[in-house]
């Protein structure tokens, strides 16, 4: 669940680390789609990655896992990017456009380099890799550590500040077929697999998040709701952003801290 970004993270992490299969790896990503590929935004970064520049015919995925192996990192971490709170995407320039338009990305800090994944076609994802644009100062961006625990206290606080605020402006009213409307958009989201070895308590937030995205989304997708004025519905709106902040988080906290725990073991092995 959650993104493309997030497969890629969790599954590249789990092989550069031993313990999935390069197949498995694919085989994730086409939980997203039957076809994906790699391309590199301009020519230093093609060089580097060993990939096509961005106009010319892409390569394979298992491309992209070869260079990060033969690069040395095993710490792919997930941004989720909106208008607003871009952070992790550093000064600017090329990568941080595409991975606000994408409101995902996943960040290899430490070699300096970002890929945005784009639904390009019916079954067809593009992975475009990037080169970070550092700012002069505090240099490469570096994602946000956020304690898993923080988040998870953080996401049930939002649900119950959100709540409590919706009823007292309102503006949420009972729907009828809602519990039915729910159970269709959990299904229809992609359900990939994750590796062996996942932690336990990340999956349970992760789940949990998913399960209040899809809340939020029917909630946002039934404008104006309850709401009785524009004025009504604009508080609506500002009422459901900490809750969209707080799932983007424990989406976040929960992958990389999979990332992490599955680094940490092939720096130990």
């Amino acid at each position: 669940m959650c993104c493309p970004s997030a497969t890629l993270a969790v599954w590249s992490s789990a092989w550069l680390s031993g313990a999935a299969a390069s197949d498995d790896v694919l085989d994730a990503l086409g939980a997203w789609g039957e076809a994906h590929e790699v391309v590199a935004h301009d020519e230093a970064t093609a060089e580097v990655f060993d990939v096509p520049v961005s106009g010319e015919v892409p390569a394979p995925p298992a491309r992209l896992l070869g260079a990060l192996r033969r690069l040395g990192t095993t710490d792919g971490r997930l941004v989720l990017p909106v208008a607003g709170d871009v952070r992790g995407l550093g000064a600017g320039g090329p990568f941080a456009s595409a991975a606000l338009r994408a409101g995902e990305a996943l960040v290899f800090a430490d070699l300096g380099f970002g890929v945005v994944p784009q639904h390009v076609a019916e079954g067809l994802w593009r992975w475009t890799v990037f080169t970070l644009t550092g700012h002069p100062l505090s240099g490469t961006p570096a994602p946000e550590y956020v304690p898993l625990g923080e988040a998870e206290h953080g996401l049930t606080e939002a649900v119950r500040e959100s709540a409590g605020t919706l009823r007292a402006l309102d503006v949420a009213r009972d729907r009828p077929g809602v519990r039915a409307e729910l159970s269709a958009r959990l299904r229809s989201r992609p359900r990939p697999e994750w590796p062996p070895g996942m932690p336990g308590r990340a999956l349970r937030v992760l789940q949990r998040a998913e399960e209040i995205g899809a809340i939020l989304g029917l909630a946002q997708a039934d404008e104006p709701g309850g709401a009785v004025s524009a004025s009504a519905a604009a508080r609506r709106a500002e009422a459901l952003r900490p809750l969209g902040d707080a799932v983007r988080r424990a989406r976040c906290a929960a992958v990389n801290e999979a990332v992490r725990l599955f680094a940490r073991t092939s720096e130990t092995s």
